[in-house]
């Protein structure tokens, strides 16, 4: 039997031991070195949709991609090699199995890129669109109203400065928090958060009432989740466990209503992307997949166009239907009556929460040091309250609240 090295974190007082600390820091270090949803993303995004718009909507130009910088067949030996059965713990080795086989699996997703088989490591990876999430993002776009969306009369200026706001508030609950809003000098109107710090494209637009509901979305959930996990023992829980996504953005999108203003239309777009998801494991060309949102759903050009491009990166890419995945998982968790609070322990996935659990009685784990700021008040926590009662097509606000 291997010795058993103790190592102390600062955090809980948990003593984990010397194989699971080096395997949990490596796997987390591999984690961030594959990087597999930027080897994912198209490179040319900035041309395509002018040039789709110069074909007047029937032809869309090649995606193009990176290259890929690093040596996947290396990677995967390094990761295979992981002594993984040395660990003393059976529920930590569990969980650090799961990843390990869970990077296995993005390894082959960014190798297969662009060829046949990445619609089955797709598949392997997050999992194909069952007929029941299909059938409730059929019913949202079916009986959830189609409202005209409200202007985007706020600048990135505008959102920047309400998002360092709440960092600042976030760093007075707990010093160590220290992530920072930056502009992002890519086009495309994006938000994203990444290692905690939040990404504003210099281009972004969006409605004033949107401004806060979205910074619960990016601070609130994914920042905070990363925070919390990185006071934990597990590094794992910081970059995320195994299948985490959905979770995250099922409680990102949560935040968003809790906080006041998920618009229908918000909801009916998680609804496509499932749709669009499905389409393009089923091989439907990415043209048929936006004149179907456009014609048949009546999502705007621009919009269609963004889904449909989402969809098939790399050839055909199911984790969009993640968002709605979560957000129903996550409706069926709090109708059974789950903790919400605990879910902000650091990324996973429900499935893990049984064993977070265990570890969390044990002293292995410590409990979030910070909640999202919206949970603090009144109106939030009686929003909660409704949500354990309420069905999905009913998760909007047609109005922000006051």
């Amino acid at each position: 039997m291997t010795a058993q090295v103790q190592h102390k974190d600062n955090s809980s007082g948990f003593a984990m031991s010397g194989p699971a600390e080096a395997i949990d820091q490596t796997l987390a270090e591999l984690d961030a070195e594959l990087d597999w949803l930027t080897r994912l993303t198209p490179s040319n995004m900035g041309t395509l949709w002018d040039a789709f718009c110069e074909s007047n909507y029937k032809a869309m130009p090649a995606l193009e991609y990176q290259d890929v910088d690093i040596d996947l067949e290396a990677l995967r030996r390094k990761l295979l090699g992981l002594p993984v059965h040395d660990i003393d713990d059976p529920l930590i080795e569990t969980l650090l199995i799961e990843k390990q086989r869970e990077i296995d699996r993005q390894i082959e997703l960014v190798r297969m890129r662009a060829r046949d088989g990445i619609i089955i490591a797709s598949i392997d990876l997050f999992g194909a669109v069952d007929s029941t999430l299909l059938d409730d993002a059929l019913r949202i776009l079916e009986q959830v109203p189609q409202i005209e969306t409200a202007p985007r009369d706020s600048s990135a200026e505008d959102f920047v400065k309400a998002a360092a706001l709440e960092m600042e508030y976030y760093n007075g609950q707990d010093p160590d928090f220290g992530f920072e809003v930056k502009v992002n000098p890519n086009s495309g109107g994006t938000l994203f958060t990444s290692s905690g710090d939040l990404y504003v494209a210099h281009d972004y637009r969006t409605a004033k009432a949107r401004i806060d509901p979205l910074i619960q979305h990016e601070i609130g959930t994914h920042s905070v989740t990363w925070h919390n996990g990185k006071r934990q023992p597990l590094h794992v829980l910081r970059c995320g466990l195994p299948d985490y996504d959905a979770l995250q953005e099922g409680l990102a999108v949560m935040g968003e209503y809790l906080s006041g203003y998920l618009p229908p239309e918000r909801l009916r777009m998680l609804a496509a992307r499932v749709v669009a998801a499905d389409m393009a494991v089923n091989e439907v060309p990415v043209v048929q997949i936006f004149a179907r949102l456009h014609d048949e759903f009546g999502f705007d050009k621009f919009r269609s166009f963004d889904t449909a491009i989402r969809a098939v990166r790399g050839g055909g890419l199911t984790k969009d239907a993640l968002y709605l995945k979560g957000l129903v998982e996550l409706l069926a968790y709090l109708h059974h009556g789950g903790d919400f609070e605990t879910l902000f322990i650091g990324k996973f996935a429900l499935k893990q929460l049984p064993i977070l659990e265990k570890l969390l009685e044990r002293g292995m784990l410590v409990p979030p040091a910070l909640l999202p700021r919206y949970i603090s008040k009144p109106r939030a926590v009686q929003r909660l309250e409704n949500v354990r009662n309420m069905d999905i097509t009913a998760l909007y606000q047609e109005h922000p609240a006051p």
